[in-house]
């Protein structure tokens, strides 16, 4: 097998895990778990594990590391704050979907803060995108749950999450590992703090929400990253953009077997807004970044 390959792999089993967490968040909040309680727990747990791996980078960590840290960590609170939320007040399969549409809202932030022209192709996609959300989230009255418009919050600070984090690894002085491990202890903080003034936290009641809410913590936040961070070096920016675009679909599936259903016109919408991320990332003849 090659090192590409072996990469892509690598990547799906992430990303499948990925799409798992939305059912696991769930199912933590369903038993008494908070939404900033259990985001504080993930990520703390996270970090303690992450920094003992690599406490020889984070004890070297730079002032320019420090200050993209805390403004990552800041933009991807805000992430998991809409997300805590909004996936109680939505279905898996819509929250899944909405929350994957940072592929597309990056580039629309890109032109707007740095004024990089996006590629034609983009105006196909958000059209895709736009009538496959309108498809998947309007109800018969004509208006989209609670929760699927705090999913577009994720989606949102997702991709102002992307674009802080592209800026800081080009900077010399910034360690990219030491950046991705100290963002999750800024989260951590950041809901910790928020948990405690506006909620009553708990720990997991059950053996089953220790182990839901321990491998949110320890495989979808802490080994995710670091195989993201290892293994992408081996494959493409196009292979990893097409990896992850899958994230809703195993949501979707997940859902599924969890007994989720969709009405048949949510299941093409979700078909068209998938179609719309593919788009996003295939290397078209001609294409420039």
């Amino acid at each position: 097998m090659t090192k590409q390959r072996r990469a892509d792999l690598l990547l799906v089993l992430m990303t499948a895990c990925w799409g798992m967490s939305y059912y696991l968040t769930d199912r933590c909040l369903e038993v008494g778990m908070t939404p900033m309680g259990l985001n504080a727990f993930r990520f703390l747990t996270a970090f303690a594990l992450l920094s003992a791996i690599f406490c020889k980078n984070v004890a070297r960590i730079s002032r320019a590391t420090v200050k993209y840290s805390l403004l990552v960590g800041l933009a991807l609170a805000g992430t998991y704050v809409f997300y805590g939320y909004g996936i109680t007040r939505t279905s898996l399969s819509n929250a899944g979907f909405i929350c994957a549409l940072p592929v597309v809202f990056t580039p629309v932030l890109d032109f707007l803060i740095n004024r990089k022209k996006p590629r034609p192709v983009l105006l196909a996609a958000l059209v895709l995108c736009a009538a496959g959300l309108a498809m998947l989230t309007l109800n018969e009255s004509f208006r989209p749950r609670s929760g699927d418009l705090l999913c577009l919050g994720v989606a949102l600070c997702y991709a102002i999450d992307l674009l802080i984090t592209e800026r800081a690894v080009r900077e010399p002085d910034v360690d990219p590992l030491a950046l991705g491990v100290c963002q999750l202890g800024v989260v951590g903080v950041i809901t910790l703090a928020l948990a405690l003034l506006f909620e009553t936290p708990r720990l997991p009641s059950t053996p089953f929400t220790w182990g839901a809410a321990l491998f949110l913590g320890v495989v979808c936040s802490g080994v995710a990253f670091v195989v993201q961070s290892v293994q992408q070096q081996y494959t493409t920016a196009t292979h990893v953009g097409l990896i992850f675009t899958l994230e809703p679909v195993f949501s979707a599936i997940v859902a599924y077997f969890a007994g989720e259903r969709l009405r048949p016109l949510g299941y093409v919408g979700a078909a068209i807004m998938l179609a719309s991320l593919v788009i996003m990332e295939i290397d078209w003849p001609g294409k420039k970044e």
